[in-house]
């Protein structure tokens, strides 16, 4: 028997949201299905419609079978299944089902009125389905009523399995309906429908109501419950665990769901109106008990539909509050479900992932969203308007309505139609947007403008709607259109309740014989409408249900072609006889000025093309007699009136036509014009596809989109610069920005057309083949044709390069292949061969495919049934695979129609074919390695693989597999350069974010997935990160009673792929190890001598006072505590305990420590804390610090281990302090809390990894470790204390791996976690282990216990929450107690691996950290996590401060470079570039212009700059000035040049704008540039001429100062420093950086620090050229800052310490406080602040005085 595939779940997107069986597999023609018996097709009454008649005496002789052999599958992965059948009166039914599992587990599940009883086999579910519930056990089974009425049977497949088998869901295999019965049909989903819940009421409730496919019909005024049966089963009320309980399979009889006997379920169909559904009853025996227990039905709550309290203000949608428990869980499961439907109405990225369970990770579904689209228009280019508040334009392009920002280019998407738009309207307060499609027949939508989502979707009465208007309120609607006869209809429709849950109302209808090409709404009276057309204008009025009109008396103008009118607007918004003035356009150039009162022009103008004799542009234009311009559009405010016309101007005018106010020349005729609300912008639209307006204060024009005419027929990318190029049926050849979707070049072809396009993958090249045969090469510098070949003879289909780019490959609708050499840029031919490719194939991407390693070359040909992989290089022939013989079992001819390649390590070639498969081959033998059937309706003309082969990219028809938006066949798909995008072109180019997490971010356990927030949130390459992640939301203090909930905010992912750099020499890389749960300090490089001559932060009077510290310690373990009662909250930063308030974020620093601060302990009455760090340069001990809470001051300072201490703890009545050390030092030790005097102490033989306390017993503490429990018996006689041990094996059964992690539960309960991610539970009783599961993939390294809940938190970065009430009752049972009884309630996936947490009582919301320096605020209740704090990852490299000193920007080696709030030191913007490191950042300075133009340049690892605009948090600029990493980068004092250094020595000049590089230095080349400081200086005082004072300052002891006046490209050297090179340095094997800086208060003077003879600042006079002062150091200076505002000079060193030296008065004060290298400083432009780096931890100090 053939093995049937497992179905593919990246392939199964095609099964959303809902699959209508019957349909899909054409049960009415009975080829893929079978009946048997008497089975017939008959009408039914009550649904007034077709249904399956299935009936018979013996049920098994008579019914319907899908699919029609059983070594088929149907494949459907949906997890519900609804049945809509009836069954027969009196009579018997049979439905069985055959569900496949997950490990190919075929189970058969079968629901009938013949069963008695529930039975169960391990493949055979047996389920009695009794329709009508009574009280009695016995009359539950039998026949199906004589009142039967027809009922919705939902089956939850999932659960079933999980419940009653234990094993996970794969597919359901095959179905078999069996008399007697009526089967209206079957349908899968993922969804889980509510049929009873009308769309107003939907939009009330957090469900999903059933699609009106699948709903039953109720008449007006009656109930659905009155009418037909819902049964849901299994019931909401069983408690179904998220995955299968144990991993090895169990009998169904061993799985308990509770601690004692639970019963089986019966369903139990009831007509009860309730909350969801029926309740099913709960009936069958218990596995251990003899009789039967009958459960009572429990119907659910009513709920009430209208809420008094609304919760939609939530960031992640409506809250769910007021609803009971159990209601919350469904409501949620539900509004989860909902959001993942492919027409997104809003967006969460919430980060880290919430969930209640799955069998195994689950890809996000949508797995694609749209970000971006590169279109406009489609049907017309007439539909462009303005929001009332003018901040943004609304615009259609084909089937997706975009809402784009003018000020920030972000793009907002209204998604639902599935043809192209043809008309929009907006109501007056932004509350309604109205669009129809333009396909007959029209369906319109009615939309909620602020939150996207679909309010209304109906049919409109007319054939095609051309034109929409509402009112000034929204509350009617009209349109204009054609009937199907072709005759202009004129509908208004009662919009007003709509968004109250009403409908949308028809109030009139008229037919009219005259053209109407334009149609308004009058502002002034809701019932008055104009229009225009053919030689009339018309007044029209609503009155009584009826649409009545009138014409205007034109007189001589009658004849006249009117294109557009527009109501003269009120000034003020009074209405006034002015206001009842119409303007009317036409294509003879004329502008008729209406009386709307008496209906009679009053003034008729005439726009003429008049010129000067001889003159070759027009004057102004001037109204008379004369061959008119064409008006295409009009639009007025109260002060003027835009005209658009066919010959390519706008034009502005005041009302009285005088004279030309402004005009603007389009590249196109101009098809339409709106005036902003403010009158100060003017929109304007052309044929050609340009959208843009114009600003009539500055009488700028900004262009806002471009558009191809035509279809896209291919795409490629450029990975380097981040270019798209697209070629269209238009003739043009488009080159884009992908990070601002802006046009860059445009190349247009009059008589040959483009038809394919790749990027040549080193240099600024493109190549192009053309309909002729010809391919070009164009360079995108000079812009212009390189090279042109003209070897093929037909139209060129496939073009590509190989990924080294020395090869290129071309082939022809004649059959040709061409391979050209790229190696220099004067390409050429190397060989041409004929009737190779297939003939007449139609250009594609997927025509050829070059092999990653750039090896193979595969296409399809010779035929279309073949595929051929040839040698790239020699173009030898190495497979030829015939597509057409591959499925024997088929009698139709296959052929293949697009190829591509997998990764080089798989070595896979896919291949989609004309039967809608996609078959992957080994490339290098041909055979079938899998195959993928019925991936698309339609054959797939363009597919595509991700580099790490986990998502296959499949275009065909309008959708790319399932995502909606285009309006036309989709040509050309692929992904960007670094996967996390994706592009598809068809009528227009749209950018897809990829939202599962790529396979980098899966290798770390902790990353989360890649997320952006909000609409333009990012570039394609840097994720830029909006306020949703980072501003920190106010947590509310929790008490005990009732502890809140804190609201749901997005926010995005931190750290990127979350790849750990382990660069950083002061920041190495640790690897917790699921076995130890040690302290891993950071690596200091502290000399012994560091400490002297230092001192603390001063509390006052001293010259700087610590502000804030930014970070938290990953490090540490435990080192965070909080109380929910008090709410007391501190954690550590290094050597500094941080004690904050969680309302207004303020902070208290406790300094003192030596070390870095490995963990921390809270006593139980909150009011003594204790810190403990490992040992320091100058102490042999390691240091252990208790602080007084509510004083802040340190009582007691005990010197306990010689190691580092690992674990502190409280015993319960706060009498004794445990302390242990770490693996070197074993040493268990007991210190009294009255005097902190050492009670006793004892040595350990074997590391131990946790200790606690009993909070039971203060006498018993336990320790875990290599493969023991010890428990601890304290036994106290007088005033001294003994230590009695008991040591326990762990058994074999929990396995090999170390014990990492312990707390205790109920009494006598104790939870150990291991390394190995069990959970095992221990009797300290008895002293036994008698329960364990697995509870994680990694090590647990923390358990809390409250109540009955646990929680874990594992290296992998999980934390989850388990529902253990039942394991006590378990511990009567000993080692044969199953772990079935525990099951999770929830997951996390945070960050990094959890590390510490505090959690209330009842473990609803706590505080959890990660390894990754973040502090998550955690609720269960939500399911949700909140940045509390977060720091960089990495070394921070650079900080740098806003012109205006609102924010600081910082760069790290982990990507980010974050801007913060600088008076609350919040985080509200992220950049992060994935797998790159930032080392150098520069602020754009005051004078660039205004400050919403503010830009930051950022320079990383692989040579490249880039520009990101801090108020669109974007990135505009990506460019690469430099071919190693760079070091420093600074803005010209105007901001119009950015000067960089790197690492070899060269300094580029470039254009910030236009990212050009037009001047090198390399006068510092072979060693690193360190610094480079520009100032605003004259330079005749010099001797020199130039605008700007620049040095730069290189690691071997040189410094260059330039004087320079960029705008006329000059640029020269003032002088030329160089310092003597020390013998040796004390700065621990590495050179201390060379620094310099011009003073701020003397602009003649220059400081330097570097590696000298000794350890100085030296200041040295640019006038005298010498030397004038020297600055003692005690050490070699890592860092350097000079404020602005005072004399005093900030410094750094290795040695942990901050120098602050006042150069006017001589003296200097030093500071502690940092746990490393302080190897960054820098003073705010006021001086009032100073920001310290110390690797990853930054301190902001204020400086006093100022």
């Amino acid at each position: 028997m053939r093995r049937e595939p497992r179905p593919a779940e990246a392939l199964t997107a095609w099964q959303h949201p809902f699959l209508n069986v019957f349909r899909h597999f054409r049960v009415d023609e009975w080829k893929r299905s079978a009946k048997q018996g008497d089975v017939a097709v008959v009408t039914d009454k009550t649904l007034k419609g077709a249904v399956y008649r299935i009936r018979g005496s013996v049920s098994a002789a008579n019914y319907i079978q899908l699919p029609k052999s059983s070594t088929q599958s149907l494949g459907l992965t949906g997890r519900y299944l609804y049945v809509l059948f009836r069954p027969l009166p009196s009579k018997h039914f049979v439905i069985h089902l055959d569900v496949s599992s997950k490990d190919n587990q075929v189970i058969r599940v079968s629901f009938s009125n013949l069963f008695k009883e529930f039975k169960s086999t391990a493949t055979w579910l047996q389920f009695p389905l009794v329709l009508e519930a009574r009280t009695p056990q016995r009359d539950l089974v039998g026949l199906a009523p004589s009142g039967a009425r027809w009922t919705c049977l939902q089956l939850d497949l999932q659960d079933v399995l999980l419940v009653y088998l234990n094993r996970c869901y794969g597919h359901l295999k095959s179905i078999r309906l069996c008399a007697s019965l009526l089967v209206r049909n079957l349908y899968t989903s993922d969804l889980c429908f509510e049929p009873a819940i009308s769309g107003a009421q939907w939009a009330k409730l957090p469900v999903t109501p059933m699609p009106r496919e699948m709903a039953f019909p109720v008449p007006k005024g009656e109930s659905w419950h009155d009418r037909y049966i819902h049964v849901r089963f299994p019931s909401e009320s069983l408690k179904v665990p998220s995955k299968p309980i144990e991993k090895s399979c169990s009998p169904p009889e061993a799985v308990l769901l509770g601690p004692g006997p639970q019963p089986l379920p019966c369903p139990v169909a009831s007509s009860k109106p309730v909350r969801f559904s029926v309740s099913p009853v709960v009936q069958t025996p218990s596995p251990t008990a003899s009789g039967r227990a009958a459960l009572a039905p429990r119907p659910f709550p009513e709920v009430s539909l209208s809420q008094e309290r609304s919760d939609a203000s939530n960031a992640d949608g409506p809250g769910f509050h007021s609803l009971e428990p159990w209601a919350q869980l469904e409501a949620s499961d539900i509004h989860t479900a909902a959001a993942g439907t492919h027409v997104l109405t809003h967006e969460s990225a919430e980060v880290p992932v919430a969930r209640t369970g799955s069998c195994e990770g689950f890809l996000p579904d949508p797995v694609l969203r749209l970000k971006g689209v590169i279109g406009f228009g489609g049907h017309g280019t007439r539909q462009a308007l303005w929001t009332p508040d003018g901040a943004a334009v609304v615009y259609p392009c084909h089937a997706v309505i975009v809402v784009l920002l003018v000020d920030t280019g972000e793009q907002r998407f209204f998604l639902g139609h599935t043809d192209k738009v043809s008309a929009l309207a907006l109501d007056g307060s932004s509350s309604l947007l109205a669009s129809a499609q333009a396909r007959a027949p029209s369906v319109m939508r009615l939309w909620d403008f602020q939150t996207g989502r679909c309010l209304c979707l109906f049919r409109s009465p007319m054939h095609v709607v051309c034109s929409l208007s509402f009112s000034d309120s929204g509350a009617l609607l009209c349109g204009v259109g054609k009937d199907h006869h072709g005759r202009t209809m004129v509908v208004a429709w009662g919009t007003g309740q709509v968004g109250l849950g009403g409908e949308v109302v028809v109030l009139a209808k008229a037919h009219t014989d005259f053209d109407v090409q334009a149609f308004r709404v009058t502002f002034f009276d809701e019932t008055r409408m104009a229009s225009c057309g053919q030689g009339s204008v018309r007044l029209w009025r609503l009155r009584g249900g009826v649409l009545r009109s009138c014409p205007v008396d034109l007189g001589e103008h009658h004849a006249l072609q009117f294109t557009d009118l527009a109501f003269k607007q009120a000034r003020d918004g009074c209405p006034e006889p002015s206001a009842a003035m119409l303007f009317v356009c036409s294509r003879s150039g004329h502008i008729l000025e209406i009386d709307c009162q008496r209906m009679v022009v009053r003034h008729a103008r005439r726009l003429l093309p008049t010129r000067t004799p001889g003159g070759p542009h027009p004057q102004k234009q001037t109204f008379s007699s004369g061959p008119g311009i064409a008006i295409s559009s009009l639009s007025v405010s109260p002060a003027m009136c835009a005209v658009g016309s066919e010959d390519g101007f706008l034009r502005l005018w005041p009302l009285d036509f005088s004279s030309v106010l402004l005009e603007a020349e389009h590249e196109g005729p101009v098809s339409s014009v709106c005036v902003s609300p403010d009158g100060l912008r003017v929109l304007s639209a052309t044929s050609s596809g340009h959208l843009g307006f114009l600003d009539t204060l500055s009488r700028v024009y900004h262009m806002l989109a471009r558009s191809h005419t035509a279809p896209v027929l291919a795409l490629a990318m450029e990975q380097r610069r981040g270019q798209l190029a697209t070629v269209s049926q238009d003739r043009t050849v488009r080159i884009w920005d992908l990070a601002t979707l802006q046009q860059l070049y445009d190349f247009t072809s009059s008589e040959d057309a483009p038809c394919a396009v790749t990027f040549h993958p080193t240099r600024p090249t493109f190549f192009c083949g053309f309909s002729s045969g010809a391919v070009r090469s164009f360079s995108l510098e000079a812009a212009e044709v390189l090279v042109e070949h003209t070897c093929h003879r037909g139209a060129v289909t496939g073009l590509t390069a190989t990924p080294d780019g020395r090869l290129l490959f071309s082939s022809c609708s004649q059959g040709s292949l061409a391979q050209y050499s790229c190696a220099d840029p004067q390409w050429h031919v190397l060989r041409v061969a004929a009737d190779m490719v297939c003939p007449d194939a139609p250009a594609s991407p997927s025509a050829l495919a070059v092999s990653r390693d750039g090896r193979l070359l595969a296409f399809v040909g010779p035929s279309r049934c073949t595929v051929t992989v040839m040698g790239s290089a020699s173009l030898d022939e190495l497979l030829r695979v015939d597509i057409g013989t591959l499925d024997l079992a088929s009698s139709r001819l296959d052929s293949a129609m697009a190829v591509c390649f997998g990764p080089a390590a798989l070595g896979h070639l896919l291949v989609s074919t004309s039967s809608n498969r996609v078959v992957v081959l080994d490339a290098v033998s041909g055979r079938i390695i899998r195959e993928l059937p019925g991936v698309h309706p339609e054959p797939c003309p363009s597919l595509t693989l991700s580099e790490d082969a986990r998502f296959l990219l499949i275009a065909a028809g309008r959708t790319i597999k399932v995502y909606i938006g285009h309006s036309e066949p989709v040509q050309a798909v692929a992904f960007s350069p670094d996967q996390q995008q994706v592009l598809s072109a068809g009528d227009a180019v749209f950018l897809w974010d990829v939202l599962a997490p790529t396979e980098s971010d899966q290798s770390f356990p902790g990353a989360p997935p890649a997320c952006k927030t909000g609409p333009g949130a990012g570039p394609l390459e840097d994720a830029a990160s909006r306020a949703s992640e980072l501003p920190r939301q106010q947590v509310p203090k929790p008490c005990q009673a009732s502890p809140p909930r804190l609201g749901v905010c997005a926010r995005p992912p931190e750290g990127g792929d979350g790849a750990r750099d382990t660069r950083n020499s002061g920041a190495p890389r640790t690897t917790y190890l699921a076995s130890c749960k040690a302290f891993t300090p950071a690596r200091v490089s502290c000399s012994p001598h560091s400490a002297k001559g230092t001192c603390p932060p001063p509390a006052s009077g001293g010259w700087l006072r610590l502000k804030a510290v930014v970070g938290y310690s990953g490090n540490g373990r435990a080192n965070m505590v909080w109380r929910p009662d008090t709410g007391f909250f501190a954690y550590t930063c290094g050597r500094l305990v941080v004690v904050e308030d969680l309302h207004s974020g303020a902070q208290q620093h406790w300094s003192g420590h030596s070390a870095e601060i490995s963990t921390l302990a809270l006593s139980h009455s909150a009011q003594v804390l204790a810190s403990a760090s490992g040992r320091s340069s100058t102490t042999a001990h390691c240091q252990i610090r208790v602080w007084d809470v509510s004083g802040g001051l340190c009582q007691h300072l005990i010197f306990p281990h010689s190691t580092t201490v690992l674990a502190l703890a409280f015993s319960p009545d706060d009498r004794l302090l445990v302390t242990l050390g770490d693996h070197d030092g074993r040493t268990l030790a007991l210190w009294g809390t009255a005097t902190y005097d050492l009670v006793s102490s004892t040595r350990l033989p074997e590391p131990v990894h946790g200790v606690a306390f009993n909070p039971w017993d203060a006498g018993e503490l336990t320790c875990v470790g290599q493969g023991t429990v010890t428990f601890w018996l304290l036994q106290q006689r007088g005033a001294d204390i003994s230590l009695q041990v008991r040591r326990e094996p762990v058994p074999e059964a929990v396995g090999a791996g170390e014990l990492t992690s312990l707390c205790y539960g109920a009494p006598p309960l104790l939870y150990c976690g291991t390394s190995s991610g069990q959970v095992c539970v221990w009797d300290t009783r008895a002293g036994r282990c008698f329960l364990s599961w697995e509870a994680d993939d990694g090590g647990i390294g923390l358990l809390l216990f409250s109540g009955s809940r646990l929680v874990s938190g594992s290296s992998t970065g999980r934390l989850r929450l388990w529902a253990v009430g039942a394991v006590s009752e378990l511990r009567c049972k000993g080692s044969g107690a199953r772990s079935s009884s525990v099951f999770m309630e929830h997951e996390l996936v945070l960050d990094g691996a959890v590390v510490s947490a505090s959690f209330d009582d009842s473990v609803d919301m706590g505080v959890v950290g990660t390894t990754a320096g973040t502090l998550w605020f955690v609720s269960w209740a939500e399911g949700t996590s909140t940045r509390l704090i977060s720091g960089h990852r990495s070394k921070v490299n650079e900080v740098v401060f806003s012109p205006g000193e609102s924010h600081c920007a910082t760069c790290s080696e982990d990507g980010s470079v974050r801007v913060w709030a600088l008076a609350s030191m919040e985080l509200v913007i992220q950049f992060q570039v994935l797998n790159q490191s930032c080392l150098c950042l520069a602020w754009s300075p005051p004078c660039c212009g205004r400050p919403e133009q503010q830009r930051l340049a950022a320079g990383y690892g692989d040579g490249s700059l880039r520009i990101f605009s801090v108020s669109r948090t974007a990135m505009e600029l990506k460019m690469h000035p430099h071919p190693v990493a760079l070091t420093t980068v600074a803005f010209s004092t105007d901001g119009q040049t950015v000067l960089s250094g790197d690492k070899d020595g060269l300094v580029a000049v470039s254009h910030p704008c236009t990212g050009t590089t037009f001047r090198v230095l390399s006068d510092h080349q072979g060693a690193p540039i360190s610094t480079i400081c520009v100032t605003c200086k004259e330079c005749e005082d010099l001797g020199v001429e130039g605008t700007d004072l620049w040095l730069a300052a290189s690691g071997d002891q040189r410094v260059s100062v330039w004087a320079s006046d960029w705008l006329r490209n000059h640029c020269e050297l003032v002088d030329w420093l160089s310092f003597p090179m020390p013998a040796t340095t004390e700065t621990q094997g590495h050179l201390p950086p060379s620094l310099a800086a011009f003073c701020p208060w003397d602009g003649a003077l220059l400081m330097y620090v570097g590696p000298g003879v000794y350890k100085e600042v030296i200041i040295y006079n640019l006038c005298q050229k010498q030397v004038v002062e020297k600055i003692p150091l005690p050490f070699f200076a890592m860092s350097l800052s000079l404020s602005p505002g005072t004399h005093l000079l900030a410094v750094g060193f290795a040695e942990c310490m901050l120098r602050l030296v006042d150069c006017a008065m001589g003296t200097a004060q030093d500071f502690a406080g940092h746990d490393n290298a302080v190897h960054l400083c820098r003073f705010t432009p006021s001086a009032r602040l100073l920001f310290t780096a110390a690797r990853n931890e930054i301190l902001v100090w204020e400086v006093p005085g100022l």
